[in-house]
């Protein structure tokens, strides 16, 4: 750091008549170009210091420097550089200061003449509140409220000593300049000093500047003035249209609320409320803007379109068959607004485009960003009510769709009955039979009770799935998650199945498996229920003589994780059996789905297992589905689950 002093204390203290006083930066900018007006109207060539603060501040002003130094050659600008202000070529000396430095936090400026001297020297002293936040049309007005204490003075001694200490700085930063700053002492600084009147400086230049300044400080008080009232003008239709949509109960009610507001507003513009479904046939008129193509891809992606003069417009002039529409309708500038809404389906974000709001002008018309604000505004509001009154719209489906639920249930209920009845009748039927005849031969007695443990067995399989169901769907089930070997997993769940399976006949399992196979992250109690079920369900519905093909190796990459694309080892079971209708491919995933019909089935079960499997895979982190050519060509089931990171 090279100076750590501040200049404006160390002048008020060598000249205790000076007293400070307080500026707005409005007001210190006005005495500065003033006091540059001098050098500008005279024909002297005295000593200019600026010092700046922060290089941004110098480039606001730079112009003027380009032209003082025109008039003069003695120009020294300081500032704490943000690019490479202090070694870029200019006309005069660029002085860079460090941002530790005092001055990067003072404003000064010294002229020293042989008919006049002046000088300004102020330190920042406060920043408005919320100085620092960025907004449209906020940052100008807050930074012109910037205070600085200090004074400005045409005092020769007072104006010469400042230029002294401000040489020194320069001295300490540019000391390649010691020579050309040794010359402006002796030339102008410590040499006799000339007696200097108050009329030696024309106080026209001041007056003319500070009137200026005031004048432009009352326009912007009225423009902000007027940006208050039509702000409250569009609060005040924001509310009254939202109140009245609200109490809209059809669509045609929304839509009539909306054109009736909208139009009384903008006064000569015509609006129009189009619900356009992007794709499909143009609405029976032609007014609709938002149906040509030209903007239907915009529109899409939620732009605004914003046309000031459609003649001047390069897009629409490529379009003849617009250009005779906008000519027919006498149309000269539009502003079209997409209503859009968000919506969550599926744990995914989606927008769903429900209509355009278009305004037309008769006459070439600049939209300001607040009628654009304004318009999306009320565009978002539509969206929401016309959402709600097409939920008021559709009870009635609701109401039937829940009939049909209902109708379900009841058949679902039937089914797990006769799951249910069918086993335990035979347990009754064999239980009676053993009771009743005691000197029943043994073979048979034997094969009462194996019918009975068998058919108890089912019983206990079914009870089983409709806990685990019931824990997974509600989120009650713990998994110990570790790094398995997915082929000991798949051969264990084949050989359970087929010890289970005697001395019925199961169609020829077959294993083709990679040798080298990654390491994956499961549960192993999870992965045996999973394999075990989509392995029976494969025998279920393919005949002894039939094939079931198990196949893994495939690494694929999954990009719909949150966090990172997971690695995902690929598993796929494949059978030659009775297959599945293509439509009905999503469906046999669900509770209670029996591919057949439940009165006309030719195996057992509930229709849990591949429900279960889906759920299992979900908490696994994973993905199940499943492919067919439809009836009689087999079908394809196939698992993905995550690969242990090295």
């Amino acid at each position: 750091m090279k100076n750590s002093n501040s200049l404006l204390p160390e002048l008020l203290q060598l000249f205790p008549d000076l007293r400070a006083q307080v500026y707005f930066k409005t007001t210190l900018t006005a005495i500065s170009h003033a006091m540059e007006d001098l050098v500008l109207a005279s024909t002297e060539q005295p000593l200019v210091i600026a010092n700046f603060q922060q290089e941004r501040y110098y480039r606001q002003e730079s112009s003027r420097y380009q032209r003082i130094a025109r008039r003069t050659d003695r120009v020294y600008v300081l500032a704490a550089p943000e690019t490479d202000f202090a070694s870029e070529p200019a006309p005069f000396a660029t002085v860079g200061i460090e941002q530790a430095d005092e001055l990067a936090q003072e404003w000064h400026l010294a002229i020293v003449g042989e008919n006049y001297s002046a000088c300004l020297i102020c330190r920042e002293h406060a920043a408005p509140v919320g100085a620092s936040l960025q907004g449209r049309g906020c940052a100008n007005d807050l930074d012109s409220a910037r205070q600085f204490k200090g004074f400005w003075t045409f005092d020769p001694v007072v104006s010469r000593q400042a230029a002294a200490l401000l040489l020194q700085r320069i001295g300490d930063y540019r000391p390649d300049l010691a020579t050309q700053l040794n010359r402006e002492k002796q030339r102008g600084i410590t040499e006799k000093l000339q007696l200097q009147s108050a009329e030696s400086v024309s106080a026209e230049l001041f007056i003319n500047r500070l009137v200026t300044y005031l004048q432009a400080s009352q326009h912007r008080q009225v423009k902000a003035y007027q940006r208050i009232v039509g702000q409250e003008r569009q609060e005040r239709l924001i509310n009254r249209f939202t109140t009245a949509i609200r109490q809209s109960q059809t669509i045609e009610d929304i839509l009539a609320v909306t054109i009736r507001e909208v139009s009384q507003f903008f006064g000569q513009s015509r609006c129009l409320l189009a619900r356009l479904p992007f794709g499909v046939a143009e609405p029976a008129t032609t007014e609709y803007l938002a149906s040509h193509p030209h903007f239907q891809p915009l529109l899409k992606q939620g732009q605004i379109v914003s046309i000031a003069d459609v003649s001047q417009d390069s897009g629409i002039q490529s379009h003849l068959d617009l250009q005779a529409r906008l000519a027919q309708a006498q149309i000269e500038a539009c502003l079209l607004v997409p209503i859009f809404i968000g919506a969550t389906a599926q744990n995914e974000y989606r927008q769903e485009c429900l209509g355009v709001l278009e305004l037309h002008h008769p006459s070439p018309y600049l939209w300001s960003l607040a009628d654009r604000d304004l318009l999306r505004s009320i565009a978002e509001r539509v969206g929401v009510e016309l959402l709600r009154v097409d939920a008021f719209a559709n009870l009635k489906q609701m109401n039937q769709q829940l009939a049909a639920i209902k109708q379900t249930q009841n058949n679902l209920i039937a089914i797990v009955g006769h799951e249910l009845r069918t086993p335990l009748s035979t347990i009754q039927v064999c239980l009676e039979s053993l009771d009743a005849e005691p000197d029943m031969p043994t073979k048979y007695q034997q094969s009462m009770v194996e019918i009975a443990l068998t058919d108890s067995e089912r019983l206990r399989k079914l009870i089983e799935d409709f806990l685990l169901l019931s824990r997974l769907e509600s989120n009650l089930s713990t998994w110990q998650m570790e790094s398995i070997d997915l082929t000991d997993s798949l051969s264990i769940a084949v050989s359970n199945l087929q010890a289970a399976s005697q001395p019925r006949d199961l169609p020829t399992i077959v294993m083709a498996l990679s040798p080298t196979l990654p390491l994956i992250i499961a549960d192993n109690e999870a992965l045996f229920q999973l394999f075990s079920k989509l392995l029976d369900n494969a025998c279920k519905f393919t005949q002894s003589t039939g094939t079931i093909t198990l196949k893994i190796g495939e690494v694929t990459t999954n990009f719909t994780s949150q966090i990172s694309p997971q690695s995902m080892l690929k598993v796929e079971i494949a059978d030659t059996g009775c297959g599945i209708e293509p439509d009905r491919l999503e469906t046999i995933f669900d509770r209670f789905h029996q591919e057949e019909g439940f009165l006309r089935r030719a195996v057992g079960g509930a229709g849990l297992g591949l429900s279960i499997c889906r759920q299992l895979v979900r908490q696994l982190g994973g993905q199940i589905w499943a492919t067919s050519l439809g009836k009689g060509q087999g079908s394809q089931f196939y698992v993905t689950l995550p690969v242990l990171v090295n």
